[in-house]
């Protein structure tokens, strides 16, 4: 009889042992899922945040070649973070270079050798005058300063179907 509850004592022990170890394996893999969601949360967070600098001229009605320039500095910037120079292939499916282009006048405005370009194309936009309603207003009273209206552009933006950031940036003339 001593035996045999040594026995169960010993059973009782395996199987709170086996019960032990089953909650530590389910601890792991479900602390394993939340790192992963997490993980994928913070890339999408990520990419939302890279792709709305870029996004946010689409759509709007007052895009001028101020911000033209500032859409491709911020190429040029998010290039180089990249470690893409001017060199490396812009076509590839798998990278995260944006390109820049002003549909008609120039393309590649992000490449740093584009800079004196960027600067030549500011100072003829700018001076650019007219009274028709798709030009922007620089100080903002419409009906007195019909001199002073900047060109107004049109934006699209190309979304990378493998990365899900920001690829391509073409701004019309309307």
């Amino acid at each position: 009889m001593e035996n045999a509850s040594k026995a169960l004592l010993m059973a009782a022990g395996v199987l709170i042992g086996v019960l032990i170890l089953s909650l530590a394996v389910y601890l792991f893999v479900s602390f394993g899922a939340t790192s992963a969601e997490l993980h994928q949360s913070n890339e999408e967070k990520n990419i939302n945040e890279f792709n709305v600098q870029f996004t946010q001229y689409e759509g709007k009605s007052d895009v001028t070649i101020y911000d033209i320039v500032t859409v491709a500095s911020l190429a040029r910037s998010s290039n180089e973070y990249y470690g893409y120079d001017d060199d490396n292939d812009s076509n590839s499916s798998n990278n995260f270079y944006v390109t820049v282009n002003f549909v008609g006048r120039e393309n590649n405005l992000q490449r740093k050798d584009k800079k004196d370009k960027l600067t030549e194309l500011l100072t003829e936009e700018s001076l650019t005058t007219n009274t028709d309603e798709s030009y922007h207003t620089i100080s903002g009273n419409s009906t007195t300063d019909t001199n002073n209206r900047l060109p107004t552009y049109r934006c699209e933006t190309t979304i990378n179907t493998t990365t899900g950031r920001v690829c391509r940036i073409n701004f019309y003339k309307k």
